[in-house]
């Protein structure tokens, strides 16, 4: 299933929601003017590595935010940027932009301390706005479960245009991220993926957007 547009409108514009994408984008091409060793050690320094993090968190904290703006090419960037315009005008839209930056960056950190604690000794840079992007996913669940999220779906060779109640997309992405979370803590998971970033991002935004919407809507 690959997601095209929701069928909720926002009431105002998404300001804060696309200044995180244009955000995501600029340092994007920042790391597309690096050469190969230049983006090693861009990666290196900025993206959250495990170990660095359990071992000098008064050193490498930052990290932790940081690393929510790099992406690893072309299709890492376009889909979560693609992901975050359809489901992020929404819940900033409840939000208000403020709380939404302060409950999407929050989201990106129980993420990534997710990542972390199940991932001590891992020496691989962890990079992406997925784990934050995540959070804004459960918040949508829980928000919007009636929502028709219209999607493009194979059917034998052909793909239909699909629209799929939010609770069911979303209950499915889910699974999926369990599962491949659960091969990646039996060492079947070679993708490099941090599928409990994901995990602990939409958990986090299932379970503390109510704290995050404002009172009158």
């Amino acid at each position: 299933m690959f997601p095209l547009y929701d069928t909720l409108r926002s009431r105002r514009f998404p300001i804060v929601n696309w200044m995180l994408i244009i955000l995501n984008g600029m340092v994007f091409y920042y790391e597309l003017k690096l050469n190969e060793a230049g983006l090693e050690r861009f990666l290196h320094s900025w993206g959250l590595i495990p170990f660095q993090l359990a071992s000098s968190p008064a050193e490498t904290w930052i990290t932790i935010f940081t690393s929510m703006f790099l992406h690893g090419g072309w299709f890492h960037i376009l889909s979560n940027m693609w992901i975050l315009a359809i489901f992020g005008d929404n819940i900033e839209d409840r939000l208000g932009g403020g709380r939404y930056l302060i409950f999407y960056l929050l989201g990106g950190t129980a993420a990534a301390l997710l990542e972390v604690y199940l991932s001590p000794s891992s020496n691989l840079p962890m990079i992406g706005a997925s784990g934050a992007i995540a959070g804004v996913l459960g918040a949508y669940l829980i928000l919007f479960p009636r929502a028709r999220i219209v999607s493009l779906v194979p059917i034998i060779f052909i793909f239909t245009l699909v629209e799929i109640p939010a609770i069911i997309f979303l209950g499915f992405w889910f699974i999926s991220q369990l599962f491949s979370g659960w091969l990646a803590l039996q060492g079947a998971d070679m993708s490099g993926i941090a599928w409990w970033a994901h995990i602990g991002g939409f958990v986090f935004g299932m379970l503390a957007i109510r704290l995050f919407v404002r009172r009158r809507y």
